[in-house]
């Protein structure tokens, strides 16, 4: 019998749960010639279910990303991004890094009063927070619940200066917080823009905003006088990379003042992910995308050094990376402002929390 994978699953990036990294029993699609043994269901609802974390700003120290500190309101990401290198921590939870990181979601509904707390503790050095970066603090969930925008509200009220990655147009919901905050030196903006071909973006991101959408949320942001950063990611081998300058030149056109790229990472379980993505959307470049992704991490399907981990090594990588330099000076990217620290001014504690006691 030969491995099968059940059918694509409209508006989901992921068509399987493939096993966690700490689950011993592993199911496998098999076809016996009779047709599917066992199928998904034709469409999987979206829950959403509260995360009770105590804490809310996650500090790291990796060296090759511009910040130590992030806040994510949700963990899970209904986008669905079949590329996201966020999809195996949904394991820690005991829960599929493949649909269940699209459809089963947590949210934590008090990130602004934990985050006024974290913020208003005595010592507290203020540095660049970065807002989503793990998962998109932009997501469909945050129309309705508004998570982010409370967390946004404690943030320009300390002066806490912020880098916000998206790739939704829900951003623009929030200009009346984050302008103020461009004009005192406190905000960055990273748009993330995968592709300008509608087919690939919807069948990779299958419920972010569309490529033009994106474009014009750059626009919007930058009128408003929003430093903005066309984001470049992830770059995918034989699939996207030859899009690289038509990004950048839309995303300046549209008034981004900075770029940025990153090669697709296939940590942990992603790897088999996008390996099924590949085989069930483009079968004839399957082998190729991988052949070209080992050729750019040492023979590996990927490597976590911190030196390389996000633009490659080797000659393809080397000859990305000269583009997008050559790109870049072009253009003629201004660059963005550095964020100010010194205004920071630790938030008063919750007057409402008084009425407890």
């Amino acid at each position: 019998m030969s491995k099968r994978y059940p059918e694509p699953l409209k508006g989901r990036g992921s068509a399987s749960s493939p096993k966690r990294r700490f689950q011993e029993l592993e199911r496998e699609w098999l076809d016996d010639g009779w047709g599917a043994l066992e199928r998904l269901p034709d469409k999987i609802e979206t829950t959403l279910e509260v995360d009770s974390a105590r804490t809310i700003i996650s500090r790291n120290d990796s060296p090759d990303v511009g910040f130590d500190r992030s806040i994510n309101p949700y963990r899970g990401c209904e986008h669905g991004c079949v590329y996201c290198f966020a999809r195996p921590t949904h394991a820690w939870l005991g829960l599929s890094p493949g649909l269940d990181f699209e459809t089963r979601l947590f949210y934590k509904p008090r990130a602004a009063e934990l985050l006024r707390r974290e913020l208003g503790k005595r010592g507290y050095d203020c540095a660049p927070m970065a807002v989503g970066i793990n998962t998109d603090a932009y997501q469909p969930a945050e129309k309705k619940l508004g998570i982010t925008r409370a967390c946004l509200e404690v943030l320009s009220e300390a002066n806490h200066p912020i880098a916000i990655v998206t790739k939704s147009a829900l951003i623009e919901r929030d200009l009346d917080i984050l302008a103020p905050m461009a004009e005192r030196g406190l905000v960055h903006v990273a748009i993330s823009v995968t592709t300008l071909e509608r087919d690939l973006s919807r069948r990779l991101e299958p419920r972010a905003a569309a490529p033009q959408r994106r474009l014009e949320t750059i626009a919007r942001l930058s009128g408003a006088g929003i430093p903005v950063m066309v984001f470049f990611a992830p770059l995918i081998p034989v699939l996207n990379d030859s899009e690289m300058e038509k990004v950048l030149e839309a995303g300046r056109e549209a008034g981004a003042s900075a770029a940025a790229y990153e090669l697709l990472r296939l940590p942990y379980e992603l790897k088999e992910i996008f390996v099924q993505w590949l085989e069930q959307h483009e079968p004839l470049k399957a082998q190729h995308v991988m052949q070209r992704i080992r050729d750019s991490r040492g023979g590996k399907e990927y490597d976590a050094d911190f030196s390389q981990r996000m633009t490659g090594t080797g000659q393809y990588a080397e000859l990305i990376a000269q583009r997008f330099r050559l790109a870049v000076r072009r253009l003629g990217f201004p660059g963005t402002p550095p964020l100010r620290c010194d205004r920071f001014v630790p938030p008063p504690a919750d007057e409402r929390q008084m009425l407890l006691f």
